[in-house]
């Protein structure tokens, strides 16, 4: 993973999910994204940074932090911090 790199947890039937994926892909953000659905581990992961609730869209970057639902302003603000360090 580069340093701008992050994943995205989600399920199919989220619409922030949705929306957040729409919004990243049309300011050419890319990212991997995992369904919670299909991977108990990262069910695991995402209960682990929202205090063991399965929320979604949850994101992990490549230093560890995770956000949960976070608005692109929030997502390009920590891009930009990790490509700046």
């Amino acid at each position: 993973m580069s340093k701008t790199d992050f994943v995205m947890y989600s399920t199919h039937w989220c619409g922030y999910c949705k929306r957040l994926k729409a919004m990243l892909n049309a300011d050419g953000i890319t990212f991997t994204e995992i369904d919670l659905e299909q991977d108990p581990d990262a069910a695991a992961i995402v209960e682990r940074v929202n205090n063991g609730n399965q929320t979604v869209p949850t994101l992990v970057f490549s230093d560890g932090e995770a956000m949960t639902n976070p608005s692109v302003a929030k997502v390009k603000e920590k891009l930009s911090a990790l490509a700046a360090s």
